[in-house]
């Protein structure tokens, strides 16, 4: 997610906690996501629409912060 932005990344992931926290919430989706289309953890259609869209929601937010922090 967002390579252009990898070294920001790393040091907001150590330097803001709510940056870390939005961002391990992020990945945390997206692993639950990929075990419920793979059938390792229950869950509807409806389910995954659903955190994709909290998922993107949050990529929207990490975006932001990247963005305001390069300016």
């Amino acid at each position: 997610m967002f390579p252009e932005f990898r070294d920001r990344i790393s040091q907001l992931k150590t330097a803001d906690a709510h940056f870390a926290r939005l961002f391990d919430k992020h990945n945390a989706l997206d692993q639950q996501i990929k075990n419920i289309e793979a059938h390792l953890e229950a869950g509807s259609a409806e389910d995954v629409e659903n955190l994709k869209k909290e998922k993107l929601k949050l990529k929207d937010e990490l975006y932001q912060i990247l963005k305001s922090a390069v300016a």
